[in-house]
């Protein structure tokens, strides 16, 4: 007899702590409550037919046959549901039983944006298959298992964060990261405040390469100065002013890029400090701090995103606003007075269509449990 299961699994936002993952740095994503809502029938063979209702597509795939990334009538997957499908293969590579089953979703985190719709998809099935086949498993582990499917199988080449995140948020916190231990701990926000997140709606098609090129740069300057001190692994081992004695060995671009991810990594120290003693106004301060180094260190800013964190700065009510996730376009995350934040959505969306002559997609969100079955 079949059985019948629902899971919602959270997108995420990066508070602090951003391109830092790859240098061994300490991330601060919460889960939000936008959402992958999935339901799910078993089957008895290992068939899983799955219908993306957003997307009006749908995939029938062989749990017997992943390797090929191939649907049940051997056709190439359409790229969504490499998602689904690779978390299956990652699943049963360390040797997880994966159940067939006829699978919809449906999804309001808003796609391309930078809130993890994709790891939100992949912790989706995890828990789902978990659920389904009653093996036993914690959370982070999990999560190694879906960041895997999407480097190896999807071919994204990311950290662990927005899976972690997805899979792990707290309600009311956020979930402070180790990447180089993979301790973890949850942090609770700021009282009296709300999470804003203003989606710029634009999106760039240069995000990978740009993203690869700083990934690279940085691997240059932690080269550099494993010739001064053998025992530096990342930028994490390296302070800020050990970097500015270097600066003259490096080029412009790998010092800029190196002195982001150097700065942000003593940021997030110092911000965990500002949520711990109950600091909203200095936590605010660093956002600030953060999207000026993405913007004028990264390099990962635009016109857009400039635009929103600036109308943002200009708002009485406004704590702290940056870019979040990659760049190039996405969102800006704003931590706002409670009692303003729907003040503030009115006034972002007004200030930045006049700038821009764009409409933002501004919302309040607050930072929620981490994917469950309901």
């Amino acid at each position: 007899m079949s059985q019948k299961f629902h899971i919602v699994s959270p997108g995420r936002v990066n508070l602090l702590g951003e391109h830092v993952d790859k240098n061994d740095g300490k991330v601060l994503p919460a889960a939000i409550d936008r959402s992958i809502k999935l339901t799910a029938e078993t089957r008895d063979d290992l068939l899983i037919k799955i219908i993306a209702i957003d997307l009006a597509e749908s995939v029938e795939i062989d749990l017997t046959k992943l390797d090929g990334k191939l649907d049940s009538a051997g056709n190439t997957l359409p790229s969504w549901a490499k998602y689904p499908a690779g978390v299956a293969w990652s699943l049963q590579t360390g040797g997880f039983a994966t159940k067939g089953a006829e699978v919809e979703f449906t999804s309001n985190i808003p796609m391309g944006a930078g809130l993890s719709s994709s790891a939100a998809v992949e912790v989706a099935f995890a828990v789902l298959w978990q659920a389904m086949s009653g093996w036993s498993m914690d959370r982070l582990t999990l999560s190694q298992f879906c960041q895997k499917a999407e480097v190896e199988y999807a071919g994204v080449n990311c950290g662990l964060m927005d899976q972690f995140a997805c899979a792990n948020g707290v309600e009311g916190h956020a979930v402070l990261l180790d990447t180089r231990s993979l301790d973890f701990k949850s942090v609770p926000l700021p009282k009296n405040t709300s999470i804003v997140i203003a989606d710029s709606t634009v999106r760039r098609s240069l995000q990978t390469s740009a993203y690869n090129d700083r990934v690279i740069d940085c691997q240059a300057a932690v080269a550099a100065a494993k010739k001064r001190n053998a025992k530096v692994r990342s930028l994490r081992d390296v302070s800020v002013d050990e970097l500015e004695n270097m600066k003259s060995e490096l080029s412009d671009s790998v010092y800029r890029h190196a002195r982001h991810v150097v700065g942000e990594i003593e940021r997030v120290e110092q911000a965990i400090h500002c949520l711990e003693i109950g600091d909203s106004i200095t936590f605010g301060k660093i956002m600030f701090d953060t999207h000026a180094s993405l913007r004028d260190l990264y390099e990962v800013s635009c016109p857009e995103l400039d635009a929103l964190v600036e109308i943002a700065s200009s708002f009485s009510g406004c704590i702290g606003a940056r870019l979040t996730g990659a760049g190039f376009g996405g969102c800006t995350v704003n931590l706002v007075d409670q009692s303003k934040a729907e003040e503030f959505v009115q006034y972002l969306s007004e200030g930045y269509f006049r700038k821009t002559n764009l409409n933002a997609a501004v919302f309040v969100t607050h930072a929620s449990r981490g994917a469950y079955v309901v």
